[in-house]
């Protein structure tokens, strides 16, 4: 992974470059780096309280993946199909909810980690549109095991790069919470609240 060193100076020049957040002069691939490696030394400070004061780590996992995630956007991959028949209102109240449920389960994912290389997978499309949605791929490696993180990347309306979807060993989290979704449409007969009151 990278030294410590080489990201505060990476976010430091950052900090002290204007105009360098807001527009595009970030890419997906850098925004992604930056936000997992912001979230790796959150987790390291802050694992102790996993056992302790879990909501104070969870709070900070959630903290640091609000700074590159867009829970609106997020909201929308799970709700798929489902969000032209929901209001304004709901989305962000499911927003907020998944903020909360994704900090929960990546958290509990990372709170092992214990500063395992942290290596940056090459681009599947280096080739397509370069504002089209793009997927960052990473793995956290060590010598029993290799964690494959992949995160797909999107330009919001500020020119931003921002996470709206995720999959983390495999295991696709938007499908994931959208069967989770789906399901709870039925059981309530498509009653957006009560999905949402019984959402856990």
């Amino acid at each position: 992974m990278r030294s410590l060193k080489k990201f505060l100076v990476t976010w430091l020049f950052v900090l002290t470059t204007p105009g360098l957040i807001h527009g595009q002069e970030l890419t997906a691939v850098e925004t992604a780096e930056l936000g997992v490696e912001s979230l790796l030394k959150a987790v390291a400070e802050t694992k102790e309280f996993f056992l302790t004061d879990r909501d104070r780590y969870f709070s900070r996992v959630e903290e640091v993946l609000d700074t590159f995630a867009d829970f609106n956007a997020v909201a929308e991959v799970v709700m798929s199909r489902y969000a032209s028949s929901a209001s304004a209102i709901q989305k962000q109240r499911f927003a907020d909810t998944l903020k909360t449920t994704l900090a929960r389960f990546y958290g509990a994912s990372l709170v092992s980690y214990n500063g395992e290389e942290l290596v940056f997978l090459p681009a599947s499309n280096p080739n397509a549109d370069p504002r089209a949605d793009t997927v960052v791929g990473m793995e956290l490696r060590s010598s029993d095991n290799n964690l494959r993180l992949q995160y797909q990347m999107f330009l919001n309306e500020n020119d931003e790069w921002k996470l709206k979807n995720m999959s983390l060993a495999g295991i696709n989290l938007g499908r994931q919470y959208f069967t989770q979704f789906s399901a709870l449409m039925t059981q309530y007969d498509n009653d957006i609240e009560l999905v949402l009151d019984n959402w856990k």
